[in-house]
């Protein structure tokens, strides 16, 4: 029987309703006082290091999560966490790039309901994460939500209370769950040979920039002073408008000048950014050595940002690091 430690850090799932609203409630323990039978086929140690609406959750608890994953590693044979919904994509994508090759599964999963109420997908969702992660096959960072198991670094929340809230995107799921069977699309487990590693750092002064139709160039300059890195949320397959100024060229200039890597996305959620297609792109990379996001989901492109800039400031081995696809987060290369 395999022994799964529970990391409960609030979110929907544990939350209770206030007269403010729901709000995180309920402990670790009283979790799983509403899934008994999980006993018949794991068990079950709990933690809780914080209890808060996902909200609030940023990358000082995704270091705090990874150091305490790394502290109880060898006692466990996984390790399922309860989370709010709303930032679970970036909590699942930031563990892919501070825990990897790790052959033991780390499920996040979380609820759209809270688990105390007669009709929720908590107790579903809660039980499926620790049946997935009591299986042989299973390992690495993943999401388990509506029956779907998904690479951490490939959800997105797509529905704001529909209970199938996550997708995967530009890559398959993981694996499926229905009557207490995993079907797996996808089994690498036994692929890869690197070693299991743990990081501590990141830097957590990155800008995501939205584009909107007559933005003005001049917001990058305004944020200079405060981030190290920036990602372009642009239109399309990606690229930067030219609004009868040089602005954006100029700012960009700044950036890259100064050391700081700048990134295109594209704020199209499917398939992917790619710069040499059109002319407001290519101008762009031709000029500058700008990064492409190119499949990644937004989520992974901050969170990986945030983690390469904890781990080096130069500028060509940031860029091997950002390019190096992990835990199924880039296939464009």
């Amino acid at each position: 029987m395999k022994k799964i430690l529970l990391i409960a850090t609030g979110g929907t799932i544990a939350s209770k309703y206030t007269a403010d609203g729901l709000a995180p409630q309920i402990s670790a323990e009283e979790l799983l006082e509403y899934i008994p039978e999980a006993k018949e086929f794991c068990t079950i140690d709990t933690v809780q290091p914080f209890a808060l609406d996902s909200t609030n959750v940023c990358a000082d608890h995704w270091l705090k999560l990874a150091r305490l994953i790394e502290s109880k590693y060898e006692f466990y044979d996984g390790f399922v966490l309860c989370h709010g919904t709303d930032t679970m994509a970036y909590t699942a994508a930031a563990l892919s790039y501070l825990i990897q090759n790790n052959r033991r599964p780390i499920v996040i999963t979380g609820a759209q309901k809270p688990i105390d109420l007669a009709i929720t997908d908590a107790r579903s969702n809660l039980m499926d994460s620790l049946r997935f992660a009591s299986h042989d096959r299973a390992h690495g960072i993943s999401i388990v939500f509506g029956g779907k198991v998904i690479a951490g670094t490939r959800a997105k929340k797509e529905f704001s209370k529909s209970y199938n809230a996550f997708s995967s995107i530009n890559y398959p799921d993981i694996a499926s769950i229905h009557d207490q069977k995993i079907i797996f699309y996808i089994d690498d487990k036994d692929q890869s040979t690197k070693p299991l590693v743990f990081y501590h750092e990141m830097n957590q002064k990155i800008f995501l920039l939205k584009l909107i139709p007559g933005i003005d160039g001049k917001v990058l300059d305004a944020l200079f002073p405060a981030y190290d890195g920036l990602i372009i949320e642009s239109f399309g397959v990606g690229g930067l408008p030219h609004y009868e100024n040089d602005d954006f060229m100029e700012a960009i200039g700044h950036w890259i000048e100064a050391g700081k890597p700048v990134c295109m996305a594209t704020q199209v959620t499917h398939e992917g950014s790619d710069m040499e297609v059109y002319q407001v792109g290519k101008i762009i990379k031709e000029r500058f050595p700008v990064l492409e996001s190119y499949d990644m989901t937004l989520e992974a492109s901050v969170t990986k940002m945030m983690w390469a800039l904890g781990q080096t400031r130069d500028m060509e081995k940031f860029k091997e690091l950002f390019y190096t696809t992990i835990n199924h987060d880039l296939l464009f290369l």
